[in-house]
Parts: C-alpha cells; structure tokens; sequence
C-alpha cells in the first residue's frame, strides 16, 4: 500500500500485526509494568470470531503518588506477586502526577484494553477503574485523579472520555473516543521525511498512537521503545 493515498486507518488483521508488534516492543524496554497480553474475544455458541479478532491487555494497574514523604515506601506497586517496583520513580514511564489516589490511601487500580474499533477502523482505549474491593469508580472520580496534563489532553476532540458497551466483554466501559484518530495518525506518518513503507507504518502504528493517548493517564512511552 502507497502511504501517501494512505486514509490513516487499519483492518482488522493489520491491526493484529501491529497489536504484536507493540506488545513485543513493551515487553523487551518497559520493565516498569507487565507486559501488554493479546486476548482472544469470547466465542459465542452460534458465531465462530475470526483468528485476528482480540485485544491488547493491560490489567490491576495501580498508580498512586503518597502525600507525605514519609510514606514513599507506600507506593503503589502492580499487583502481580513479582518484585515491588516503584512506578513513580521512573519519569520515562509516570507523569509526575497520579493516576489513582485519595485522601485515605485507599488503593485503586485500573484495567485497560487496546480494542480495534470497526467503525472509525483505529485502535481504541477502553479502561475501568476500581476500588481494592471491586467497587467501580465514577467517571468524576476518574477525572479528578487523573495527571495534571490530562485535562489539556481531553480538550482535544479525539481524546475526550465517552462510556459505552466493550466490544468483546460485553460489559460497559470507557473509552478515549476515536474520532479523529484516523486524521491525526495519517497526518503524522505523512509528515515523516523518511517516507516509510506501509510495512513499517504497521510496526510503528500503536507505538505511535499510545505515545499520544497513553498520556492522558500518565502512561508514557519508554524512550528506549521510541528510539
């Protein structure tokens, strides 16, 4: 494919081919969280799901910056049995604000999803948050929490925070709305001097595209992943 007569979206497959090659790269340079796993969509009794069809996850993420230097050993850490690693130390990873806290201390966590969006044909952030005890948070709630730069991010028309059904949980969650997406993403690879190869657009697709997104909760990308 031409990039130039490229529309900025992706099929279903492409997007697979990039949803891997995201994942492959977090893994090997971003040791500050687990690695993102490639979730297949639950089959239904009366209708089979093509082999592409899954997403991108990221779970019981737990973002919290204490109020007191005193309790910095209190950092909350992902919950995955592995070696406590202090998230908001490593600024190539955390904005300096937080994602999840309260006046208690109370941990919150939060699980999020890259699901390929049919409609706009873009990856799509899902997300929910949580209480430790499984009590759902609020959307205000979410938004008071979130990073300083998040509300400038969320002015924009393509990030702003909608809720509706999962597509493949079946559930309902948030999602940063797509709109706009396709536009933004085309936009910049057209503007990339190198003129890449389509091939390596889909390599570079969701890297991209979380760099951007990622940041509204505080989520950057690794600049080992970036160079």
């Amino acid at each position: 494919m031409d990039v130039l007569h490229w529309d900025g979206t992706l099929s279903a497959k492409d997007f697979r081919i990039g949803a891997f090659a995201f994942a492959q790269k977090w893994e090997s340079c971003n040791l500050a969280f687990p690695p993102w796993s490639w979730l297949p969509c639950p089959k239904h009794p009366w209708l089979a799901p093509p082999e592409e069809e899954g997403y991108l996850s990221l779970e019981k993420i737990c973002i919290s910056r204490p109020n007191e230097e005193e309790d910095i050993d209190q950092i909350s850490q992902i919950d995955t049995g592995e070696e406590e690693t202090c998230c908001s130390r490593n600024e190539d990873v955390l904005d300096d604000a937080t994602l999840v806290q309260s006046n208690h201390h109370e941990l919150h966590y939060c699980d999020f999803h890259i699901v390929y969006g049919s409609t706009f044909r873009v990856p799509v952030l899902y997300f929910c948050a949580y209480c430790s005890d499984g009590r759902p948070l609020p959307l205000d709630e979410i938004e008071k929490e979130l990073p300083a730069c998040a509300s400038k991010e969320l002015s924009k028309k393509w990030t702003f925070i909608t809720q509706e059904e999962h597509p493949c949980l079946k559930r309902p969650w948030y999602k940063l709305h797509p709109c706009g997406t396709a536009e933004w993403m085309k936009l910049l690879f057209l503007s990339d001097t190198a003129n890449p190869k389509f091939e390596v657009v889909l390599e570079l697709y969701l890297l991209s595209w979380f760099s951007v997104v990622g940041q509204v909760f505080g989520l950057r990308i690794s600049l080992k992943i970036s160079n």
